[in-house]
């Protein structure tokens, strides 16, 4: 007893005098950026995550919960989600998380869509996933990034409200995932455009109210003459013919006919002759919502698992007590794990505006392979029971297997990153392209040559939306600002205004000693940023530094976080610089 009390009387010692260290210490150090980066570090709960993404959290998982996961195994036989579920997720306002508010989207963070995602797959349907993914994040994505004002209210407005569904249709009978070789034609005549061809393997293609059409424009070849087209479910012409899968099959995935199928010119998205460079952009959000649904699917199946092995009983104990159950599932769990924080790390770098390619190929090929491992080793510890259809087990295993296919094969996945890490290829944007003349496209052409990896067949005619890293980097040289000072005067350029928070106002100076430094005021005010040269008002935030570290830090050559640690950049207020330095396009 005695023992006991000593030791209790020793840890609250212990821990009051921890607690007064670092009480002493923060008063000690209050205009210290460094312990409060350390301070916010420890206290911090996630480092994507805030109190307002855990409560829509709670509110997705109670609407899949009470909405959706009942009714799962009544959609998967009949291989179909009835209409009302959209209308309602419309309703809930489910459906315009990432979308703009004119059009009835809220246009919160992306984080808020990781958190959707993930929920959704607690619907334990990766078809209704799938669904859902390919409505929300691919077909409407389109309309969104490039649609002019009319497609966006007469398509966008409904799909969010959930009243049509969207489909996107690339992938050809003949072409699989070579984009640049698609043969679906469309013709301009008058005001109409006349498309003839076919597309396969296209979720929600019976039952889509509208669909995204990537076409060929005639007389032209390679990525060239790539557009994107709206075809409406009622057009003469169009018709559809449903797959049968070995999974997802609450989802419908069909086959497209188009013969002399006429729509309005005005259904064009965006410019003529840019849809390859729109695809080949929207391929990341693709990747990272399928890289998030999977993981998220594999920590169910675990949980499944979890429960299952604490109750099976072999040979007088819960099989969970058996090492080499213990240590599979610790195994796979880790790599789960590992995965996650990799998906999320690729879905920041997205939320900042950045392009992330290699990031969201490495999500897509990790979390598929990880996904379907997991749903293997999972469903052996179930035995025969795994195999069987009324445990949901079995589901999961048939759906994660199409993860490492569709979006992009694994193949594909690492020749990307072959191409970006052996071949030091990079990738820009594909919407921000030059739309005037055709010399962009041709001058991809040019290059992709150089690349081209003939043994792979696979998403090659990516580098048109790619330039050689030798001719890439020359041209960066000559535009980008290099000096700390020209770094500066190029923020009013690089501001991200649709990160800009309402009424947001702030006041930064930057002291950067060195003859290509200086003192500068950055205003922003009013959705617009200012530089003036010298201290002007009193600062929101003061950064001092030196222009080489500053220049390390802009142009990619040092780490923020370490030159911050180190005292190289000396910051007054830590957590205003996070939210001001997200809200400009990076340099490198």
């Amino acid at each position: 007893m005695w023992k006991y009390l000593l030791n209790v009387n020793f840890l609250a010692y212990f821990y009051g005098s921890i607690w007064q260290f670092w009480e002493n210490l923060s008063k000690k150090h209050q205009n210290c950026p460094i312990f409060h980066l350390l301070t916010a570090y420890l206290l911090m709960k996630s480092l994507y995550f805030n109190d307002d993404h855990q409560l829509f959290r709670q509110s997705a998982r109670q609407f899949i919960e009470a909405e959706v996961l009942p009714y799962a195994t009544e959609w998967e036989e009949k291989r179909e989600i009835p209409r009302q579920i959209w209308h309602r997720m419309g309703e809930l306002g489910f459906l315009g998380l990432n979308l703009p508010e004119e059009y009835g989207g809220t246009n919160l963070d992306f984080f808020y869509s990781v958190v959707w995602t993930e929920e959704v797959a607690r619907s334990m349907m990766g078809g209704f996933a799938a669904a859902l993914g390919v409505h929300q994040y691919m077909s409407v994505a389109h309309i969104a990034k490039a649609g002019s004002p009319y497609i966006k209210q007469q398509y966008l407005t409904a799909a969010i409200s959930g009243q049509k569904v969207g489909a996107l249709a690339i992938t050809e009978p003949g072409g699989g995932s070579d984009v640049a070789a698609l043969r679906t034609t469309a013709r301009l005549e008058g005001d109409e455009y006349v498309i003839n061809g076919s597309k396969t393997f296209i979720t929600n293609g019976c039952y889509a109210d509208f669909v995204v059409v990537a076409c060929r424009l005639p007389n032209t070849k390679g990525v060239e003459g790539v557009s994107l087209i709206i075809v409406d479910r009622e057009c003469a012409g169009f018709s559809a013919s449903k797959l049968r899968k070995m999974g997802w099959h609450s989802s419908d995935t069909a086959e497209l006919f188009f013969d002399n199928v006429r729509v309005p010119a005005r259904n064009l998205i965006g410019q003529e002759g840019m849809g390859f460079y729109y695809i080949m952009e929207s391929f990341q959000l693709e990747r990272l919502i399928a890289g998030i649904g999977a993981i998220a699917g594999a920590e169910i199946g675990m949980e499944l698992t979890l429960k299952y092995i604490n109750e099976r009983q072999a040979f007088g104990k819960p099989i969970a007590k058996y090492q080499t159950i213990r240590h599979d599932l610790v195994d796979i769990a880790t790599e789960v794990e590992a995965a996650k924080q990799l998906t999320y790390y690729a879905s920041w770098l997205y939320e900042q505006g950045e392009t992330a390619v290699k990031e969201c190929s490495m999500v897509k090929l990790l979390t598929t392979e990880v996904a379907k491992k997991a749903a293997d080793v999972c469903l052996q510890f179930f035995g025969g029971f795994g195999y069987m259809e009324e445990y949901p087990i079995e589901r999961l295993y048939r759906d994660a297997r199409v993860g490492t296919i569709v979006g992009g094969t694994s193949a594909i996945m690492r020749e990307i990153l072959a191409k970006i890490i052996i071949d030091n290829v990079t990738f820009k944007s594909g919407y921000e392209r030059p739309v005037a003349a055709n010399a962009q496209p041709k001058a991809a052409v040019t290059q992709t040559m150089a690349v081209e990896q003939p043994e792979s067949n696979t998403e090659n005619n990516i580098n048109n939306n790619i330039s050689s890293s030798s001719q890439n980097q020359e041209t960066t040289q000559m535009a980008a600002p290099q000096t700390a000072r020209e770094i500066v005067l190029s923020l009013p350029s690089r501001l991200k205004t649709h990160k800009l928070a309402p009424g947001y106002e702030s006041n930064v100076q930057l002291d950067i000693s060195g003859g290509n430094g200086g003192q500068f005021t950055v205003h922003i005010k009013d959705n617009a940023c200012v530089v003036t040269e010298g201290f002007v008002g009193d600062p929101t935030c003061k950064v001092t530094t030196t222009d080489s570290t500053y220049e390390g830090v802009e142009l990619g050559r040092e780490n923020a976080q370490m030159a911050v640690m180190f005292g190289k950049i000396k910051i007054t207020n830590l957590a205003e610089m996070m939210t001001f330095t997200g809200l400009f396009e990076r340099l490198a």
